[in-house]
C-alpha cells in the first residue's frame, strides 16, 4: 500500500479525470494510473467503481455547494440569485466532469447521497425565502431556478449556441427573467 494514498486522494484523482478525460472515463484502472499506483492497491480504501462513482457524486456535490454558497453570502434576492447563477455556470465550465456527475447521479437511492442533494438544494431555498412564496410555490421555484440554470449550461456546453452573440448576456437575460417571475 502506498504511503499518503486514501479515499479522498482516490476521489480527487477521479475528479480530475473526470474533468479532463470525461465522466465515462472514470475506471478504477484510470484512477491507479493518475495516482501511479496499481489497481489492487485502491481496494485498501474503496471497495469497487460503485463505491467510487458514489464519493464522486458526493464530492462534485460538495464543490457545487461550495461554490454557490460562497457567491451568495451577503446577498439577498436578486444579486443573491445572480450570484448563485454565474457561480453555477462558472462551475460548469471549469469543472465540466464533476458538474455532470451532480446532473447524473449515482446512488440517487443512497441516504448520503440523497443528504447532499438536500444540502444544495436548501442554499437555493435560503435564497429563495426572501421571496413571498407558499410552500408549493417555493418548490417549483426551486425546480424552476434548477431547470434554468442546467438547460443554458448543458446546451452550451453541448454546443448550441453559435450565433455571434454574448452567451453571458443571453445567461443573464434567461436569469433576469426568472427573477422577474419571482417578483411578479
Amino acid at each position: 500500500m502506498r504511503a499518503g494514498l486514501n479515499f479522498e486522494k482516490i476521489i480527487e484523482a477521479a475528479a480530475l479525470i473526470a474533468d479532463h478525460d470525461g465522466l465515462d472515463n472514470v475506471t478504477l484502472t484510470a484512477v491507479a494510473k493518475v495516482l501511479n499506483v496499481r489497481k489492487p492497491s485502491l481496494y485498501n480504501h474503496v471497495g469497487g467503481l460503485p463505491e467510487l462513482r458514489k464519493g464522486l457524486t458526493i464530492f462534485s456535490i460538495r464543490e457545487l455547494k461550495s461554490k454557490i454558497s460562497s457567491a451568495a453570502i451577503g446577498k439577498a434576492k436578486e444579486d443573491a440569485i445572480l450570484a448563485i447563477a454565474e457561480a453555477y455556470r462558472t462551475f460548469a465550465h471549469e469543472r465540466p466532469g464533476l458538474y455532470r456527475a451532480t446532473v447524473l447521479i449515482s446512488g440517487r437511492s443512497d441516504e448520503e447521497v440523497r443528504q447532499e442533494i438536500h444540502s444544495l438544494m436548501q442554499v437555493m431555498e435560503v435564497v429563495l425565502a426572501a421571496y413571498t412564496l407558499n410552500d408549493e410555490d417555493r418548490i417549483h421555484a426551486l425546480r424552476g431556478l434548477r431547470s434554468v440554470m442546467h438547460g443554458f449550461v448543458a446546451l452550451e456546453a453541448a454546443g448550441w449556441f453559435t450565433q455571434d452573440l454574448a452567451k453571458e448576456k443571453s445567461y443573464h437575460q434567461l436569469i433576469d427573467t426568472f427573477i422577474r417571475g419571482l417578483e411578479a
